[in-house]
């Protein structure tokens, strides 16, 4: 059986919101897990929300759409991302998603080094 520090359910994961305005589960991070140099989290947004605009001075994050669609602002550049797209994230980049679809977005995120509420600056309110 494996050790709780490498492997987590879902289900007993609590969400919390972070400063984008997004719901999360930390499927691994270094705080809870044996994970030293990575983060693992699955974002929610409602349908019709949208995170802030935000950015990372030294994280790069990496968003996996698993389930909807959303309108992705990266830097300059607005698309449309739906279910199966992979998104990068470099550090230092403004970025936000809205929920465009029917149905809630999911998000699967990947941070390196991991997230921290330090290293996110909000660009609005």
């Amino acid at each position: 059986m494996m050790s709780k520090l490498q492997h987590t359910r879902y289900q007993e994961l609590p969400a919390y919101i972070t400063k984008d305005q997004s719901e999360i589960r930390e499927l691994m991070h270094p705080l809870h897990h044996r994970v030293e140099n990575q983060s693992l989290a699955e974002a929610i947004v409602p349908i019709g929300k949208k995170t802030l605009l935000h950015r990372h001075t030294r994280t790069e994050e990496l968003y996996f759409i698993s389930k909807g669609q959303g309108e992705m602002t990266l830097g300059d550049e607005v698309f449309i991302v739906q279910e199966g797209d992979t998104v990068c994230i470099r550090p230092g980049t403004p970025h936000c998603i809205k929920n465009v679809g029917a149905t809630a977005l999911h998000i699967l995120c990947c941070c390196s080094p991991a997230y921290s509420h330090e290293d996110t600056e909000l660009l609005e309110e």
